[in-house]
């Protein structure tokens, strides 16, 4: 293998952890023929990525690992929590059991390519950054750098097997919003983009010890994550209308979901309105109070810019829409009358779950629009309507 993989040039020889995207390809390539041993052979024992000791780099061993740096293991309360949705695909059990071929292999072919591959490359971004602010910044061997290497070899891996991996994903998702710019490797997905000048960036800034540089570098990443999944997500809630498919897209898109949800759920809290019957988002909430504190401003100064007439959340920084004065003021509470509780932890994220049921085929042919669900989640990190596109 040469140094350089879709314009990022690696610092030290990661290439055994680029060969495992081999293994994507041949585990996709197996669970579209239905041959679930054999994908399940490659995704356990490893194909494509041998080790000096004989044995080879295995994906389950990472997404069955404990103690990796990411968060998909504590917002599923389980250890190898990504090993266990990829299992069920392939086993026929958990959130697949009774599905069909169909669904399986998108839970397969999508969960390893996405949730896990992003998994890894956001716990090898952790692990650096983790390792420069401890002062191992200068050895790219053994240091910081290495494992930002890592990182990419696991987003992008070699350029002859790109197919298989997130970089695939996000630039067909770009097509799809058009949300593509034209660089010098062709036309790419705006996030491709990004994430790629944000690896870059970031080990150089790693390289100088700029904790400033390869900090903002690892946000960068994760926001376009956000970005690409929430495209892929809104894209094929949208299109379970269809009269052959919708089990199909239903699948894709719970496993694009699943790929960012341990990043986006806390972001989805909601108060109910008794008034209104609606929720309004408040972010990631402490606790139930948050919903004590909707009030209606009117010509409110909202910090030198335009003076703010609405219902307004003080501490979550947050707009209900839709409601007036009164149904504001006396709508919005912890507790209803009745003693009904009127805070919802993960609203936006248990919507979606419920949607994404792949055992409720209640939920297949209508066409969906999620988007007031992920709203809050691109509130939070800054993602705007231009960032995510129109779908067509």
């Amino acid at each position: 293998m040469d140094s350089e993989d879709g314009g990022y040039t690696y610092a030290s020889n990661v290439d055994n952890h680029r060969s495992l995207m081999a293994d994507m390809c041949d585990i996709k390539t197996y669970a579209s023929n239905g041959q679930w041993t054999a994908a399940k052979d490659v995704y356990q024992n490893g194909k494509n990525a041998p080790k000096s000791d004989g044995s080879y780099r295995t994906l389950a061993g990472f997404a069955a690992a404990t103690g990796k740096q990411h968060n998909y293991d504590s917002y599923y309360g389980m250890n190898g929590a990504i090993d266990a949705h990829i299992m069920a695909a392939l086993d026929g059990t958990g959130d697949f059991e009774g599905t069909s071929d169909t669904v399986r292999y998108q839970g397969v072919a999508k969960l390893t390519a996405n949730m896990a591959m992003v998994a890894y490359t956001i716990h090898e971004l952790n692990t650096a950054v983790n390792k420069a602010e401890a002062g191992n910044w200068e050895n790219n061997d053994s240091g910081a750098p290495h494992n930002w290497d890592e990182g990419w070899a696991f987003f992008h891996g070699p350029d002859e097997n790109v197919g298989c991996g997130p970089v695939s994903t996000l630039n067909k998702r770009a097509n799809d919003f058009g949300t593509k710019t034209t660089t010098s490797f062709g036309d790419v997905a705006n996030t491709t983009h990004a994430i790629t000048d944000a690896m870059v960036g970031g080990l150089a800034a790693l390289q100088t010890n700029d904790s400033t540089g390869y900090n903002d570098a690892a946000g960068v990443v994760v926001k376009n994550v956000i970005i690409a999944y929430s495209q892929a997500v809104l894209k094929y809630t949208y299109k379970m209308d269809s009269s052959t498919d919708a089990a199909k897209y239903q699948a894709e898109g719970y496993a694009f979901w699943k790929t960012i949800e341990a990043y986006a759920a806390d972001y989805t809290d909601a108060c109910y309105n008794n008034k209104t019957h609606t929720m309004a988002y408040v972010g990631d909430a402490v606790d139930a109070t948050v919903c004590d504190n909707f009030s209606w401003y009117t010509d409110f100064s909202m910090g030198g810019g335009p003076a703010f007439t609405g219902c307004y959340n003080v501490v979550s920084h947050t707009v209900a829409t839709g409601v007036n004065e009164s149904q504001c003021n006396e709508g919005f509470g912890a507790v209803g009358s009745t003693g009904m509780p009127m805070y919802y932890n993960n609203y936006g994220a248990t919507q979606m779950n419920s949607l994404l049921n792949l055992t409720d085929a209640s939920q297949l042919g209508t066409s969906y629009d999620v988007s007031a669900w992920l709203a809050p989640v691109w509130a939070h990190y800054g993602i705007t309507a231009d960032d995510i596109g129109s779908y067509s």
